[in-house]
């Protein structure tokens, strides 16, 4: 088990990353390791047996949006927990449509001990959250996207051990993803820094919450520029995402366009540290990033989308009362 308390967690909902604490973001990420190493491959396809703490539990989960490893990660995770998941797309539950989001939230509540959403917007998971009388997991909204974090944290963490003191640089659109990457980046004390072309900045109160919390934990003063190069320069970590995200679609070509010279290379990342990786959530084009770095030792882009499933479980687990388990 964690060394760091999760009590604080039971029954709490979780939509962005700086709900939690820097305590229970750092116990977070050790309950995740430590699910890791209970239920990874080596360990659930062998003889011993694994302790299923969410037997009984179930968990709703609603989809506006389309995701492979969102879907993937968040049905594994809880059937090797022992629970139940239940998929909602457009089809089966028009959120806030034919049904109020007060309503929606008071029926699933009545069936389920979870409930994970995955929205457009962002006031959706909040209504969601207000109206259930068991925790709701942000899933990813147009303003947060806090499981994706926790995912990344961990990759770097397996790979450089303590965060504290390294750099990271994103180079790419001031999304979602973003937004809660900066927040979990300065909360583990990890200095950050942003390249977005010029209307493409994250949102101003989320970038203001960030420079608090990088002094808050005495990191560099958070550094934000309109060139990728200058962003990259002497990181330790370089991360992108898509340019054109669901919904987005019909601006793909002004977007691509607009982010000439975002493309993540060698001849960028040769501007990082000799010892840099690189991160992207997925799905990946191109045009954000060379197969050469994509596909190099540098990328921890797969045991990135991996953690995924170990942090879901983790966050399912504390928001249970159940992270005495291990």
């Amino acid at each position: 088990m964690s060394s760091f308390s999760l009590e604080g967690m039971d029954g709490r909902s979780f939509l962005s990353i700086d709900e939690l604490s820097d305590v229970e973001l750092r116990g977070i990420l050790d309950l995740s390791a430590k699910l890791k190493s209970v239920y990874g491959k080596k360990s659930i396809y062998s003889t011993k047996e694994v302790v299923k703490p969410l037997v009984g539990h179930s968990m709703s989960m609603i989809f506006q949006k389309r995701s492979t490893r969102t879907r993937v990660s968040s049905e594994t995770g809880m059937y090797l927990l022992g629970g139940h998941a239940l998929f909602l797309g457009p089809s089966d539950i028009q959120l806030g449509v034919n049904e109020t989001m007060r309503d929606t939230a008071e029926v699933l509540s009545r069936f389920n001990t979870h409930i994970l959403a995955r929205v457009f917007s962002h006031n959706d998971v909040v209504e969601l959250a207000k109206y259930a009388s068991v925790p709701v997991i942000n899933a990813l909204s147009d303003l947060h996207h806090p499981l994706q974090t926790l995912a990344d944290l961990l990759a770097l963490m397996e790979h450089f051990g303590d965060l504290r003191g390294k750099t990271l640089a994103w180079v790419g659109d001031g999304n979602n993803v973003l937004h809660d990457l900066m927040l979990g980046a300065a909360k583990v004390g990890m200095n950050v820094r942003f390249a977005t072309p010029k209307g493409y900045e994250p949102d101003m109160r989320i970038l203001d919450l960030t420079k608090k919390l990088a002094a808050d934990n005495n990191t560099d003063p958070v550094f934000q520029t309109n060139v990728a190069k200058e962003a990259v320069l002497k990181s330790d970590v370089v991360v992108t995402d898509t340019w054109v995200s669901m919904g987005q679609e019909d601006e793909y070509s002004k977007r691509l366009k607009e982010f000439e010279g975002y493309q993540v290379d060698t001849t960028l990342m040769s501007n990082a540290n000799n010892n840099a990786v690189f991160l992207h959530c997925l799905p990946r084009h191109k045009e954000e990033v060379t197969d050469e770095i994509f596909y190099s030792s540098q990328s921890l882009v797969f045991p990135e989308a991996e953690n995924r499933m170990w942090t879901l479980m983790a966050i399912l687990l504390a928001q249970a009362g159940k992270t005495d388990s291990f």
